[in-house]
Parts: structure tokens; C-alpha cells; sequence
């Protein structure tokens, strides 16, 4: 008994260690706790979405859910030939050029109205605070930042591990001008060393100038927050990026409601939307997109283009990992008046204002 308690308390002691590394972020306080306090969207606590969301769907258990993450045998749950790419040379993309490309997941580069974006950007090769245990497929990792140009804005929609990751933002720091993001989220920046007058945190349906040619919207995502046990303590969120000729929904990790509507109501129509299409399973399709769920919310947002994201580099559900490419274009195919995909290769630059470009469906034939 005694050794019991001893190994039980040598464990905790560990854990608590474990929790103490920067990658962790830091809570919000003070007059950032006192902002989220004010923000509508904070309730009893913490953060909520515009309609009740449970954690988990009808039927599903958090015992269940874990015993098939770690037990249920998925086939092609992770692909065994290296994830196929194209490497643009980032640093020489004309200032001029509306390009877009994507580095697999949910991160991507963006040129727009001569203005540099970075998105979510996750090149440590993981996406898991524990070191080697959800580490990107092989092939997706041909970009770091050494690769990247100066960066005017960096965009983060929420603080999960899969896309605000911590080796990636410090090596980011000397590169970026301007942080955007949820309210919150600016604490574990503030933490790790940038200024906070470069950080810019905002609430749902505010706008931000960016320039005379440039505007940003924060919009809503159907999804929750945390970096360790506390949960939905930051504000998780989407954007909508607009010039005078072009608009973009860049979507973030969100499960279907009616916010998609609600966004392309106000906002739409949109000439580019990046929807979160992957990683999906239905114990938690309130967080993230079923596939029939990204065909519906495509067509809420009124899209002429849709870019299915958050797929193609790290295996966080029980699916096989093409699974979301593969059934989102049938899906999409069957469905009435069907929308053009944006299907790149990691690293193949979209033009961003090209609706005649066409893609391969570089996943068929990926074992």
C-alpha cells in the first residue's frame, strides 16, 4: 500500500511538472479576464456556443470513446506511402500574386491585396502536447519556417495543439508583424514573449481594418477550447477576409449550426470558403463537420468555391485518412447544383481569384 501511494504521488508530482512547460499557454487575467467576462459569449464560466453543444453526441460515453481511439483497429488510418507535394518557393511569390497555399491540416499561407497571412500554422511535426504520440504523415512536412516570408498577419482561430503550435510561434516570432485572434487566446502570446501591441484579440461579429483594401471579420465556429484540463477559457472563432472585389470565410475547426447561414447571410456570397472536412466521427459531430454536414454549410455560406481543409497530415479520428477528400468530392458531385473544389497538393500554390483552375485528386492511389 505504502509503495502504491508513494508511485501515486511521484506520478502526480511528474504530471504537475509536465504542466509547467511553456507550451501549455497561460490562463487569461486581469484586463483580459475582465474583457471575456464582458464578451456575451461567456457564461457560467466559460465560453459556450451559440446553441447548446454537448461534448459528446446522444449514446456516445467518454469510456467508450477512448477504449476505440486507442483499441479499434482502422485501416489506412494512417497512409503508408509518403503524402504527395508540390514545394512553392514561398519568398518568391510576386507581392502582387493572390496565391494561397495549403501545408496539409488546417495551415496555410495566404497573399492577398499585397498583404502576407499565415494561418494556423503547425510545422513541429505533432499535434499533441506529448512528444511523438499524433505526429504528422509522412511527406507532409516539407515547409518550416525557415521557408516563409515575413508575415503581416498571423491568423489563429483557437488554441487546441493542432493549430496553435508552440515550436512553430516561437521560431514565428521574429517573422510577424501582427497577431489575430480570439479573445483569450493573446495570454499564451503574451507568455511566450510577443508584444502585446502586436497582439489583436476580438469577440464575435467585430471588424478590423487591416488597410484601405483589406477587412477582417471574426465570425463563429461551432467547437470549444484548452490547452490542459481547463476547457472553453479562450474564445474559439472563424474570419472573414474581404477586399473590394473578393471574399473569403477562412473556417477554423467548427461542428454544423445555423451560424453557417447566419455568416452567409450577412457576409456572402463568398468566392472562397476553407471548411473543416476531416477528422470527424459521429460521437463528436458537434465539433466538427460530418461530410454532409460540409456540402450543407458550403451552400449556407453561398460559396462559388470550397476548399475542404483539416485533413491530409495528422490521424486525431477514426477514419481512414483520405476518408474526407474522397467521400466530400462524391458527396459533393451528387449533390444539386454542385460546388468547384479546391483540392491542392500540400504546397501546390491556388490562385485565388482563378475559378478556372482546375485539381487533381492527388489522394487516389495513396495507399
Amino acid at each position: 500500500m505504502i509503495t502504491f501511494l508513494i508511485l501515486l504521488f511521484l506520478l502526480a508530482v511528474a504530471t504537475y511538472g509536465f504542466l509547467q512547460h511553456p507550451k501549455f499557454g497561460k490562463a487569461p487575467n486581469g484586463e483580459r479576464l475582465t474583457l471575456i467576462q464582458n464578451s456575451p459569449q461567456y457564461k457560467n464560466g466559460k465560453f459556450e456556443n451559440l446553441s447548446f453543444t454537448p461534448d459528446l453526441a446522444e449514446g456516445a460515453s467518454f469510456s467508450k470513446v477512448l477504449f476505440e481511439f486507442f483499441f479499434k483497429k482502422v485501416d489506412r488510418k494512417i497512409p503508408t506511402d509518403l503524402i504527395p507535394s508540390v514545394k512553392t518557393n514561398l519568398k518568391e511569390l510576386p507581392l502582387h500574386q493572390d496565391v494561397l497555399v495549403w501545408f496539409g491540416h488546417s495551415s496555410y499561407f495566404m497573399q492577398l491585396e499585397g498583404k502576407r497571412f499565415l494561418i494556423d500554422p503547425v510545422f513541429s511535426g505533432n499535434a499533441s502536447p506529448i512528444p511523438g504520440t499524433t505526429k504528422s504523415f509522412k511527406g507532409s512536412d516539407i515547409y518550416t519556417v525557415d521557408d516563409l516570408p515575413e508575415i503581416d498577419y498571423l491568423l489563429i482561430t483557437h488554441d487546441h495543439y493542432d493549430h496553435l503550435d508552440y515550436k512553430t510561434i516561437l521560431k514565428l516570432k521574429p517573422k510577424t508583424k501582427k497577431i489575430i485572434t480570439a479573445l483569450g487566446v493573446g495570454s499564451h502570446f503574451e507568455f511566450w514573449g510577443f508584444p502585446s501591441e502586436n497582439i489583436i484579440e476580438k469577440d464575435w461579429y467585430n471588424t478590423i481594418e487591416l488597410d484601405e483594401n483589406l477587412t477582417l471579420h471574426t465570425t463563429p465556429s461551432r467547437h470549444f477550447s484548452g490547452r490542459s484540463f481547463k476547457r472553453c477559457n479562450t474564445l474559439w472563432t472563424s474570419f472573414v477576409l474581404e477586399s473590394n472585389d473578393f471574399k473569403m470565410y477562412l473556417g477554423g475547426d467548427s461542428g454544423y449550426d445555423t451560424h453557417f447561414a447566419e455568416i452567409g447571410e450577412k457576409y456572402g456570397p463568398f468566392d472562397i470558403v476553407l471548411l473543416d472536412n476531416g477528422q470527424y466521427n459521429k460521437n463528436w459531430k458537434y465539433i466538427h463537420n460530418m461530410p454532409e454536414d460540409v456540402i450543407k454549410a458550403m451552400k449556407d455560406l453561398k460559396a462559388k468555391r470550397a476548399f475542404p481543409v483539416h485533413s491530409s497530415k495528422f490521424a486525431l479520428s477514426l477514419h481512414a485518412w483520405d476518408e474526407p477528400l474522397k467521400t466530400v468530392t462524391e458527396l459533393n458531385s451528387l449533390s444539386e447544383n454542385p460546388i468547384l473544389l479546391i483540392t491542392p497538393m500540400i504546397g501546390e500554390a491556388v490562385e485565388l481569384k482563378n475559378d478556372k483552375q482546375v485539381f487533381q485528386q492527388w489522394w487516389k492511389g495513396i495507399k
